[in-house]
């Protein structure tokens, strides 16, 4: 369109300036510690506790006595308080491998004709009949936990159903399956996943895949309806989840890791079943999942308040290296904060100090971190505490008294346990921003009591030291006092509330620039980018979280050189908002009389 008037008449322009201001990407919290259930060192996405209990499990019998493990209290904790996404990464002590069940048809010796299943199962080792695998199904969580039949039942190929239709070795934690539907017309059948301490008139379906087909050419074959992906941690090329497969997982509990007798083109040319092929399809039957390798009691177990150096949940600090490994990837999991309940600045400083350095180095998120265990002393914690170096690092002391949602038991937590969910609290009500701490958003609800009570003495030690203190007030109950970072130089960056500011800052701006990579680079480009920086920066001075501002990218800083370089320069000045940490009020008396100063 003409931009220019040559001759006398009227030239009508148009400027769009509704460009919608883009949203930011919510990230949540990010957690690392060992679960019931769960791949191992697979990072995994979980969005309410049920959701967490669905996938990594719940409370465990040991030793006679009932246990939780820290990440399922951090993560009830964090959903009560508003939060709303958390990335759960399971850590464990040995190889851990899925449950399988292999899944098909019996035939007698003397014939190929399709046997019914009897409500007990057949048993293949007595030779009376043989069994054709149809296709193998995998657990998704690993661990011995997810075996719902024993090894002395392992004989019966269907599993071993009691007179109830019980499975023997069947739990709350793992799973059955059951196959209905069986149509040969259409080459079809259904596939249900029940819990595994299920009986057949009592039964509990978490998930029902109905019409699939053993026909890689149709859109129902059963690894693209179900999925045939499965995650597993591999080193090679630097620490990274390697997937596996070629669909998509579609199911929450299950993978189809192999399908032994596929039906391609089911139907010949005349429409009609292939003869052959009506016998690979899966008699109706139910049955349970064997062959998982790897056990969550290792170690002496030592929970709670009674974790040491040497053993933290059945653990080692060495058992957490690849999961803190994984975190370092920027592209693959997002996150705003970070903790490892269980591990101590004190106990285990390799593991607190990479992790802090793989955040530092992704610079979009803070970690939460204790720095001593159950029973030390004031001074020992900062001088713990004092060992690390970093605004993107947050400690916080004492421990705490909490009820454990899987046993109902009161139990000692370390601080990391609870502070996300303060921070999941604060930004829900205000903005990442504002302080996660005082009386208004500090709050430790769900917490009895502090490991002790501490004095204006001992705060004043603990944030000196840059420890947070946990205080403990009449009337009000126990709150986080403080929010200074682990950076010991004093700048606006020693504050939480500053660093997640910059934080959220910088994730926003660096989503809208990521979009202008391989764009040309001149004027129009760099104004769109001025057009998304400028009013979300507007809206975040709004709500109180920078005094002033000022984004540069035009010719000043994108000068001839600089764009014969391929590059693009912006330069963004900040005012940080600050909090009112230190409230002096002076009380005057004045002689009766007195005018008031005005």
């Amino acid at each position: 369109m003409a931009e220019t008037l040559l001759s006398p008449g009227v030239l009508a322009r148009e400027t769009d300036q509704s460009f919608l201001t883009q949203a930011p990407v919510t990230a949540g919290a990010a957690i690392i510690g060992p679960t019931v259930l769960g791949p191992v060192e697979v990072p995994t996405l979980v969005t309410t506790y049920s959701d967490y209990l669905n996938r990594f499990g719940g409370s465990f019998l040991s030793g006679g006595q009932q246990y939780s493990f820290l990440t399922q209290i951090s993560a009830y904790n964090y959903f009560q308080n508003g939060g709303t996404s958390l990335l759960v990464t399971r850590v464990a002590s040995g190889s851990f491998t899925s449950a399988t069940a292999s899944i098909g048809n019996f035939f007698s010796t003397a014939s190929t004709t399709p046997l019914t299943n009897g409500a007990t199962g057949f048993n293949s080792a007595s030779g009376e009949f043989s069994f054709t695998s149809s296709f193998v199904i995998s657990t998704i969580a690993e661990g011995d936990i997810m075996n719902s039949i024993s090894g002395s039942d392992s004989a019966v190929v269907y599993g071993a159903d009691s007179s109830n239709g019980s499975l023997a070795s069947g739990s709350v934690d793992n799973l059955r399956w059951q196959i209905t539907g069986r149509d040969t017309d259409t080459g079809t059948f259904s596939l249900l996943v029940r819990q595994g301490n299920d009986e057949t008139n009592n039964t509990n379906v978490l998930e029902t895949w109905a019409n699939l087909s053993l026909d890689p050419t149709q859109p129902n074959y059963i690894s693209r309806v179900i999925g045939d992906q499965y995650r597993s941690f591999s080193s090679t090329d630097g620490a990274h989840v390697q997937t596996n497969g070629t669909f998509p997982n579609q199911s929450r509990y299950i993978y189809v890791s192999r399908v032994n007798k596929p039906t391609p083109n089911y139907f010949d040319n005349s429409g009609n079943p292939v003869a052959a092929y009506a016998a690979y399809l899966p008699v109706a039957s139910s049955g349970s999942f064997g062959g998982a390798a790897g056990s969550i009691y290792t170690g002496t177990g030592k929970f709670y308040n009674n974790i040491s150096s040497l053993d933290t949940q059945g653990l080692t600090g060495a058992n957490y290296n690849n999961a803190i490994s994984l975190m370092a990837n920027q592209d693959d999991y997002v996150f705003n904060v970070i903790s490892v309940p269980g591990l101590t600045i004190a106990d285990n400083s390799s593991q607190i100090t990479t992790l802090v350095n793989n955040v530092q180095s992704r610079g979009d998120a803070i970690v939460v971190a204790d720095p001593r265990p159950y029973g030390d002393t004031v001074s020992e914690a900062v001088t713990s505490a004092l060992t690390v170096n970093s605004s993107y690092a947050a400690a916080y002391w004492p421990w705490v008294m909490t009820l454990d949602p899987g046993t109902g038991q009161m139990v000692w937590v370390p601080a990391s346990t609870m502070v996300p969910a303060v921070y999941a609290f604060n930004d829900s009500v205000s903005e990442p921003w504002f302080a996660p701490a005082g009386i208004n958003r500090g709050g430790l609800e769900t917490v009895i009591q502090a490991e002790r009570k501490l004095t204006q003495s001992q705060r004043n030690t603990l944030y000196n030291g840059n420890v947070n203190p946990i205080a403990t007030f009449p009337g009000t109950g126990v709150v986080i006092y403080g929010q200074k970072t682990l950076q010991k130089r004093a700048s606006a960056l020693d504050r939480v509330n500053v660093r997640r500011l910059l934080i959220a800052l910088k994730s926003y701006i660096s989503q809208v620039a990521l979009n202008l990579v391989f764009e040309q680079n001149t004027i129009a480009t760099r104004n769109a980018f001025l057009s998304q920086v400028n009013p979300y920066l507007e809206s975040v001075q709004q709500r109180q979280g920078l005094y002033a501002f000022r984004v540069i990218m035009d010719d000043s800083n994108n000068t001839p050189d600089v764009i014969d370089r391929n590059m693009m320069v912006g330069q963004i000045y900040l005012q940080p908002t600050k909090t009112a940490e230190f409230i002096y009020l002076d009380f005057n008396i004045l002689p009766t009389g007195a005018t008031f100063p005005g």
